[in-house]
C-alpha cells in the first residue's frame, strides 16, 4: 500500500501541478491578449513544448478543443510521453467526443504512471459514458478502495449504481461523498432527487433545505419541493 500511495502522490504532482504552472488565471481581453502572445512567441520557437503547453492551455481555458488537441499532438511529436500532454489531449478528444482516442490517451498515462488518480479517473467517466458500466464500476471501486478520502470518486460511482437502478448503494455513496464535501449542492440534488425514487421523502425534504440553507432559491427547488411536500402531507394526514 506504501507503494501504491507514493505513486498517487506522485502522479497528482506531476499532472495537477503542472497544470496549474501552464493554465493562464485570465479572462477576455486579457486572455486572448495571452493567446495571442503565445502564438507570437511560438513563430520563434517553433518547437519550444512549454511554448505549446502554455498555449494550449489557453485553448482549454477557451474551449478551443479541437485547436488545443492538435497542440497537444505536436508536443507529443517533440516529446512522446509527455504527461501533461497526453492527460490533457484525452480530455479535449472527449469533449470532441473522440471517446476512443480519448480511451487511448488515458490508457497511455496509466501505462507510464500506473495509479494515476485523474486518469483513472478519467477512465472510468468514459466508459460511463460509453454505457460500458460494469468495466466503469468495477475501476471505481478501485479508485475508492486506493483513495477512500476521494468524494468524487464514491459520487461518480453513485451516478452509475442510479443509472443501473441500485437505489441503495447508490444512496450510500452519495452520503460518503457529501461527508467528505458537504456543501456540494450537485450531490445534495442527487441525493434529494434518489430519495424522491426511494420514497424516502422526509429524508428529501432534509436535502432540499439544506441547499436553500447554502444559498440556492427555493424558487428554483419548487418542483423538487412540491413533489416532496404533497407526499409527506399525505402522510401526515393518514
Amino acid at each position: 500500500m506504501k507503494t501504491n500511495g507514493s505513486i498517487f502522490l506522485k502522479s497528482i504532482l506531476v499532472s495537477f501541478v503542472l497544470f496549474l504552472n501552464l493554465a493562464v488565471p485570465v479572462y477576455g481581453q486579457a486572455l486572448q491578449d495571452s493567446l495571442r502572445r503565445a502564438i507570437n512567441d511560438l513563430e520563434y520557437h517553433p518547437d519550444s513544448v512549454e511554448l505549446r503547453l502554455r498555449k494550449a492551455a489557453i485553448n482549454m481555458e477557451l474551449q478551443q478543443w479541437q485547436i488545443a488537441k492538435d497542440e497537444y499532438d505536436i508536443v507529443l511529436r517533440l516529446s512522446p510521453e509527455n504527461l501533461t500532454a497526453l492527460y490533457f489531449r484525452a480530455y479535449a478528444n472527449e469533449r470532441l467526443r473522440r471517446y476512443q482516442f480519448a480511451r487511448l490517451d488515458y490508457e497511455h498515462v496509466l501505462r507510464i504512471v500506473p495509479g494515476h488518480f485523474e486518469a483513472e479517473l478519467g477512465l472510468a467517466l468514459l466508459n460511463q459514458k460509453s454505457k460500458r458500466y460494469t468495466e466503469a464500476y468495477d475501476l471505481l471501486s478501485i479508485i475508492i478502495s486506493q483513495h477512500p478520502d476521494s468524494a468524487i470518486a464514491y459520487a461518480a460511482r453513485a451516478e452509475i449504481e442510479v443509472e443501473l437502478q441500485q437505489y441503495e448503494p447508490a444512496e450510500y455513496d452519495y452520503t460518503v461523498a457529501l461527508s467528505k464535501e458537504p456543501e456540494n449542492q450537485d450531490w445534495l440534488l442527487a441525493r434529494a432527487n434518489l430519495r424522491i425514487a426511494m420514497k424516502r421523502y422526509s429524508d428529501a425534504l432534509d436535502d432540499l433545505d439544506r441547499m436553500v440553507a447554502l444559498g440556492t432559491p427555493r424558487s428554483a427547488l419548487s418542483e423538487y419541493y412540491r413533489k416532496v411536500l404533497k407526499k409527506t402531507k399525505k402522510r401526515r394526514s393518514k
